[in-house]
């Protein structure tokens, strides 16, 4: 374990200034940030030197936490819609009208009745990730959807099938590999995304530095291709089809370096083996776009590197495939010998803990899905949720079990899920609705109630989620960086609130409340688990230690993990192990080292083995056989998205700093297929798909593949009823008008967001 130089949290400077270091909430990278503070007020923000993760290192929304704590939009009190319009309210009025709404609605229709959304936010909040679960189990519904199904959720579903748990992912060792194969990913402009990485551009550079190589596999150049030593511009949707192609010429070549190894780690290899048998690199070529000559070459050089990993994100598992594309890499990884292995594909141990630290190792009782099944289109439920894209027929469609009430957290699907134009119309039709969100944007401003919680800057924070796919073993805790006011609750008190009110417990039950239940719960489980670091011991001397601080909430919640995690200090029973206290005496972070092996006692499948051959995956290599013998109309334009090192989805487009320039929600399109549509550069084009069309201008380009067009995510602030000045003013167009609520991938419930048949043309 290295710490680094011991120091307080806040440094003196001169008599009223302090610099605070914190970690960055606002995407995956999770990089330290040195905060300037002046009496109470933030001056500037740059990158900390001596963070142990990201030295430094900084994008240019991390500079921005000032701008968005101190944006004139961000809704500092609750509103409550009042005659159509949002009208400023106490929190008590809030309540009320929260307590009379929600179960009003429960009282007349049932649980199954209010739905809830959560947010890509969620995910990279200390409160949201501790207490978001509360929230969901108190209101006793089924209908429960987030941002997960347009985005991550396949790669989770068949790490949780392999491995026996979905948060069980392999990540590419990106500090130590010498070879890098990139899938649909652009971390130069996203900063990676299930591979927490600060500096992702940084790191890539390194691997070529000492003479590794980096191929992209993407319709787009992105700008990471071409960084990239090789991109390969396939065509979108087509990744399953290339990864079981190279699968196939590895098993065909022989699994001798895998068996050496792995063998013993594994059951099904020669199922999956015979189901890849038709995918040589010449069935393949045409559909994909790829010869069978390179897909061989790259194959072949996965192989042979003296070590590789197969990284694939956002572009492979938002498809039709995108399950068994992401299954396929790690088989990919699996048949180089690459698993788990330094320099390969390998597992991150989370300081905080997680599925695969706790209980005991090496076996568990697998992953499924399908405990239930939605009300209209019968999607089964995946990670205790159902597909994004059903929540407008669960809402507009009549009978037992129809959805009268939403609960969104931090969350805005109208621009972040299919067909946003249909979801828009049935959130006008709810009985009530609430919203936790720090904005009035194109979703609150359905809300009857809206309640924002404080700004990142005025909250403690730790990567509970994100620091489970790490390149490296790591812990940052942050305290608030501003105070808040007296009668302005934290985000988790906010979120408890609204446990107690659901639960029936009332709006007098102190959040207070909640919290000493949640904690009771976790405390009790891990005395009875044997596998724990206190099992047997007594659960009020156990709460009691961790109350000497006076922490509450997130805060004593954390403690725990880390005290009970794989460095804790096991309340005593370990020497020198990890506690809070120590963490928060670090402020630059803590590096517990390199990523190391941790095959077999990582999985938790029945079998105590890898699950290669799960049945719901061979089974889907029939569909991606059918798939690749279409024929393909070479006239038909795709679209694909794209990111910006600049945006976050949606919700950072209110900051001025972020916008401006020139314009980026543009439509990207070759020059071929601009001149075979009579397209000139600059000129405003309609796109349309089967349930929507947009109007946007047009940048010609040679960085893309001809045939397909590209068009940001996150867009669209022109709808009336917001209040985000600037990003009104650069409203841009919502992809998600045109995306298909209809198309998902089967296995996960996962939008098709890429590769989505339209025509353009010249308005």
């Amino acid at each position: 374990m290295r710490i680094s130089e011991k120091e307080t949290v806040t440094l003196k400077k001169t008599s009223d200034e302090q610099i605070v270091f914190r970690t960055c909430p606002l995407c995956e990278a999770g990089c330290g940030l040195a905060v300037t503070v002046v009496d109470d007020e933030v001056t500037h923000i740059r990158g900390d030197m001596q963070d142990v993760f990201s030295k430094g290192f900084i994008c240019p929304k991390g500079s921005t936490l000032k701008q968005l704590h101190y944006d004139a939009d961000r809704l500092r009190h609750p509103l409550i819609k009042r005659n159509g319009v949002h009208v400023q309210a106490t929190w008590d009025e809030a309540w009320a009208a929260v307590d009379a709404g929600l179960n009003g609605v429960i009282t007349k229709h049932g649980r199954e009745s209010v739905g809830a959304y959560l947010g890509n936010p969620g995910a990279h909040g200390l409160s949201s990730m501790t207490f978001n679960s509360v929230f969901l189990k108190s209101l006793g519904s089924r209908q429960i959807y987030s941002a997960s199904s347009v985005d991550q959720v396949p790669k989770q579903v068949a790490s949780g099938y392999l491995f026996g748990s979905p948060s069980t992912v392999a990540v590419p060792d990106l500090d130590r590999t010498q070879y890098l194969l990139i899938l649909g990913a652009n971390p130069y402009d996203s900063n990676g995304s299930l591979c927490t990485a600060p500096d992702f551009p940084g790191r890539l550079e390194a691997l070529q530095a000492r003479a590794g190589k980096i191929v992209v596999v993407d319709p787009r150049k992105s700008k990471t291709a071409q960084h990239a030593d090789e991109w390969i511009a396939i065509r979108p949707g087509t990744d399953a089809l290339f990864l079981a192609a190279i699968a196939n010429t590895l098993a065909a070549d022989g699994l001798e370096v895998m068996d050496q190894r792995l063998g013993s780690f594994l059951n099904g290899v020669d199922e999956v083996v015979l189901a890849l048998q038709p995918f040589t690199p010449e069935f393949v070529a045409e559909t994909t776009g790829v010869d069978a000559q390179t897909i061989r070459r790259i194959a072949h050089e996965l192989r042979g590197a003296s070590s590789s990993a197969v990284y694939a994100r956002i572009g492979t598992t938002t498809t039709a495939f995108g399950t068994t594309a992401s299954w396929l890499v790690d088989v990919v990884n699996i048949f180089t010998g690459n698993l788990d292995r330094v320099g390969g594909a390998m597992f991150p141990l989370p300081v905080a803990g997680s599925a695969n630290t706790r209980g005991a190792g090496g076996s568990g009782k697998g992953f499924r899905t399908g405990r239930g099944h939605s009300r209209v289109s019968k999607h089964p439920e995946v990670l205790g949720e159902y597909p994004a894209s059903a929540m407008a027929e669960e809402i507009s469609t009549p009978g037992d079990g129809q959805i009268r009430a939403m609960v969104i957290v931090g969350g805005n699907p109208i621009l972040s899920t299919p067909n946003g134009e249909r979801l828009a119309k049935s959130f006008a039709d709810l009985e009530f609705m609430v919203s936790v969100d720090i904005y009035l944007n194109e979703t609150s401003r359905f809300a009857d109630v809206i309640l924002p919680v404080p700004s990142a800057l005025q909250r403690s924070h730790y990567d509970l989620a994100l620091l489970t796919f790490a390149v490296r073993n790591v812990a940052n805790y942050s305290k608030p960086v501003l105070s808040r006011s007296a009668n302005e609750p934290d985000e988790w008190e906010v979120l408890a609130k609204m446990s107690s009110i659901v639960s029936g417990l009332g709006v007098e039950t102190s959040p207070s409340t909640i919290d000493d239940r949640v904690i009771s719960k976790l405390v009790e489980s891990a005395t009875k688990d044997s596998s724990s670091s206190i099992f047997g011991r007594d659960c009020e001397e156990i709460i009691s230690e961790l109350s000497v601080a006076g922490r509450r909430g997130p805060d004593r919640i954390l403690d725990f993990l880390l005290r009970t995690g794989p460095f804790g200090d096991g309340f005593g029973s370990v020497r020198d192990g990890l506690t809070l206290d120590k963490l928060i005496a670090a402020p630059h972070g803590i590096d517990f080292g390199a990523l190391e092996p941790r095959l077999p006692n990582i999985l938790r499948t029945q079998s105590g083995k890898i699950e290669l051959a799960v049945p719901q995956l061979i089974g889907d290599l029939k569909r991606l056989e059918v798939f690749c013998q279409e024929k393909i109309d070479a006239t038909q334009l795709t679209l694909v998205g794209r990111r910006d090192l600049r945006s976050h989805n949606s919700w950072l487009h209110n900051i001025e700093v972020l916008v401006k320039g020139k314009d980026r929600c543009t439509l990207h399109i070759h020059p071929n297929d601009a001149t075979r549509l009579g397209i000139t550069q600059g000129s405003a084009v309609r796109i349309t798909s089967r349930v929507g069309n947009v109007d946007a201008p047009v940048e010609i380009t040679e960085l893309i593949r001809e045939g397909v067009v590209s068009l940001p995510h996150g867009w669209g602030h022109s709808m009336p009823g917001t209040k985000t000045k600037v990003a009104s003013s650069r409203a841009g167009v919502n992809s998600n008008i045109l995306t298909d609520e209809q198309r998902l991938d089967p296995l996960s419930g996962t939008s098709v967001l890429n590769g989505i048949p339209v025509s353009v043309a010249v308005v």
